[in-house]
C-alpha cells in the first residue's frame, strides 16, 4: 500500500489516499493503537486539517480528533510543521492546566464553560492555521517517505 501512494505524483493525493487508508485501518480513530506511531502522526495532524477547515478549533475539541489534541501539537513538531505547532499549542493552553482531556463526553461538558473565554483566542488560531505558513502536505509526504517502513 504504502509504496503505491508514494508513486502518487502530486503530494496532496498521496497524503489523501494515505488519510483514508489509515482511517480504515484504525477503524476511524476506534483502534488508534492498530497504527504505528509514524501512522498516528498523519492521522492527527490529518483530523486537525480536516476540523479546522470545517469548523475551526471548536470543532476540532468538540469531535473525537480532540481526544489527541497533545498528541497533535506533538505530531506537528515531528513533521517540522513549528509554525503550525504554535497555534495548536496556543489553542490547547485555553483549557484548565494547558491540558485537553482525552475523555470525550468530558472535554464537551469542558467546552461548553470555558468557549465563551475561549473563543476570541480559538478565532484568531484558526485564522493564523489558515494562513498555512508550514506546507503541512510536504512536510508529511517527506515525513512518510523516511519513515516508510512503519507504514504497513
Amino acid at each position: 500500500m504504502i509504496e503505491d501512494i508514494l508513486k502518487i505524483k502530486d503530494p496532496t493525493t498521496a497524503i489523501i489516499e494515505l488519510d483514508e487508508y489509515l482511517n480504515r485501518k484504525s477503524n476511524y480513530g476506534e483502534k488508534i493503537n492498530s497504527l504505528s506511531d509514524p501512522e498516528k502522526v498523519v492521522l492527527f495532524i490529518e483530523n486537525l486539517e480536516r476540523e479546522i477547515n470545517n469548523g475551526g478549533f471548536n470543532q476540532f475539541y468538540f469531535n473525537s480528533s480532540g481526544n489527541y489534541a497533545n498528541e497533535t501539537y506533538e505530531s506537528l513538531i515531528k513533521i517540522g510543521a513549528i509554525q503550525t505547532a504554535k497555534i495548536v499549542l496556543k489553542a490547547n493552553n485555553e483549557w484548565p492546566n494547558s491540558n485537553v482531556t482525552k475523555n470525550w463526553s468530558d472535554r464537551q461538558d469542558l467546552l461548553l464553560k470555558i468557549e465563551s473565554k475561549s473563543e476570541t483566542t480559538w478565532n484568531e488560531c484558526d485564522q493564523e492555521f489558515y494562513e498555512y505558513n508550514d506546507d503541512i502536505v510536504t512536510l508529511l509526504f517527506e515525513y512518510v517517505k523516511e519513515n516508510k517502513n512503519a507504514f504497513y
